[in-house]
């Protein structure tokens, strides 16, 4: 698999979950999203994804995430 499609299929993930989890998860994850997924939020991910996510979020599941939180104009 490139890199092109590892991004896009790592995003795509990230697209499924994202938006099903709860204020709380997404809170803890925003506050350091370059660290660790605690174990709730990983629950949590995996109840709705089907799959264990990895120990910490890739780049394109943090770009990601901060395109979702920006403000629309």
């Amino acid at each position: 698999m490139s890199a092109n499609e590892e991004r896009a299929s790592d995003t795509m993930s990230v697209e499924r979950w994202w938006p099903h989890l709860s204020i709380a998860s997404k809170h803890r994850l925003l506050a350091d999203l370059d660290g660790p997924i605690d174990d709730d939020t990983a629950a949590e991910i995996e109840a709705v994804h089907g799959t264990a996510p990895p120990e910490r979020l890739t780049r394109a599941a943090r770009d990601f995430i901060r395109t979702q939180i920006e403000a629309v104009d």
